[in-house]
């Protein structure tokens, strides 16, 4: 999506460079230690800078360098509070400058701290290129951060691809003092293909979300309003995915939990991840009545000679409410590069007339291992963005008879299992995406699955 100019995570130092002390090493820690034990008050913080930005606003981030005690304590604390002002994405960049107190009522002990701040413009304009789930797409986006000097953001975007088209506006405000804690509302068009069920589906919609912290947990509730319309992508379409063609209105309330300890979101080396997700959809109105949940769990574990062990596990249940069957929009997929590398996107399950029309209840797995390259070519440079890549995936995509019992139910997704092995090569892409150069060898293969 489009972004603002890249902001500097690093600015002036608000030390020395331990290459321009000529002293011994132990001058260097006495001279630290008497840093840290002399007791210092900070106290005055000034911001320099601001134009539309609201000074209340900013309060809640810097508070925290009054508390300081000593001199690395208000290094510390105004190295947090940057980044703390960084965050909100209203600035393009903040320095820090750290002085002696003055004035009539400075202290001999007495430090003023003060913020350098240069805003965003009050308008930014984007164009990018997107490439992700097998298709290419434009991207052109307007933001107005800081929209009413409180780190409100309003974004337009209008997204041109090779299979859909899209755009939407959103609007998102943090809570002062708690970033973590935000509101959004979001208009949205999108349009999209799948060439795998012969449909063609287009969503009109608006959503609200409202984001929370929860000791060691983020939380997300949300409410969605979705006008949809299915039709078929071909004149070969199945008469099963012909029957779902039409308009349907969606009313959900959803919630997300997630919990996420890992170094990297692209290659983790070490942490876990831990997703839930719960959907109901009908008591707010619509014509969809569904109750859906979702989980995702990921283990990382470093080994030695620099080689990484994964493990997921992804599994969801979707149940119908009344006497209305689910929708094909609704239901899972399996299948692909992002779940069972070695069959063909969501080619995995129930299918008519060569449509696969998706499942009710589905789960997968995958054992990864990740090693540095043969005889480490490249090594502590450009070597290290490639892995290579051992992995062991496995799932299955069900419908279930809900008056059976839960040991049919397990008994049921227990046959048929598809599962594939193989090896290959991965390069990171910095923090935005991974490649994968796999030779798979898919195993369980059921009649009707590509």
């Amino acid at each position: 999506m489009g972004s603002l100019d890249p902001l500097p995570m690093q600015g002036p130092e608000l030390g020395v460079h331990a290459d321009d002390i000529e002293t011994p090493e132990m001058e260097q820690e006495s001279k630290q230690e008497v840093l840290e034990n002399k007791d210092v008050i900070v106290q005055h913080v000034h911001i320099d800078g601001l134009g539309r930005t609201k000074e209340d606003c900013l309060t809640y981030e810097i508070a925290g360098v009054f508390r300081a005690k000593n001199l690395i304590d208000v290094m510390k604390r105004a190295h947090e509070a940057r980044q703390k002002l960084l965050r909100l994405g209203i600035f393009r960049q903040v320095e820090v400058v750290i002085d002696t107190s003055q004035g009539v009522d400075a202290l001999p002990n007495g430090l003023d701290v003060t913020f350098e701040v240069t805003e965003l413009r009050r308008m930014t304009g984007s164009y990018n290129t997107m490439v992700g789930n097998n298709e290419g797409s434009m991207v052109l986006g307007l933001k107005l951060p800081n929209v009413f000097g409180r780190a409100e953001k309003l974004t337009f975007q209008f997204s041109y691809g090779t299979k859909e088209t899209s755009y939407g506006l959103s609007f998102f405000k943090p809570q002062p003092g708690h970033f973590e804690r935000n509101f959004a509302v979001n208009f949205y068009k999108v349009t999209g293909q799948f060439p795998w069920s012969s449909l063609r589906e287009t969503d009109r919609g608006v959503s609200t979300e409202f984001s929370f912290p929860l000791w060691k947990t983020n939380h997300t509730l949300k409410w969605e309003g979705v006008w949809r319309e299915l039709g078929c992508l071909a004149r070969t379409a199945s008469f099963a995915v012909r029957e779902e063609s039409g308009h349907s209105l969606k009313s959900s309330l959803s919630h997300a939990m997630v919990i996420d300890t890992r170094n990297s979101t692209i290659l983790p080396r070490r942490g876990a991840l831990l997703k839930i997700n719960q959907e109901l959809a009908g008591y707010t109105g619509g014509d969809a009545s569904f109750l859906k949940e979702d989980f995702e769990l990921q283990f990382n574990k470093r080994l030695f000679w620099d080689s990484v062990l994964s493990a997921s596990l992804w599994g969801g249940c979707l149940l119908p409410i009344g006497d209305k069957p689910t929708c094909i929009a609704d239901r899972f997929y399996l299948g692909g590069p992002t779940s069972v590398r070695g069959f063909s996107m969501y080619s995995i399950g129930p299918q008519s007339e060569g449509d696969y029309l998706g499942g009710e209840v589905y789960w997968a797995g995958a054992v990864h291992l990740y090693t540095p390259l043969p005889f480490r070519p490249g090594k502590g440079g450009f070597g290290d963005l490639f892995r290579t890549h051992f992995f062991l995936n496995a799932g299955n995509l069900c419908n279930l008879n809900y008056g059976d019992g839960p040991r049919a139910h397990l008994s049921k997704l227990a046959e048929c299992i598809r599962w594939s092995y193989g090896a290959g090569i991965v390069l990171r892409l910095g923090n935005i995406a991974r490649l994968e150069l796999n030779y798979c060898i898919p195993m369980g293969v059921q009649s009707g699955d590509r």
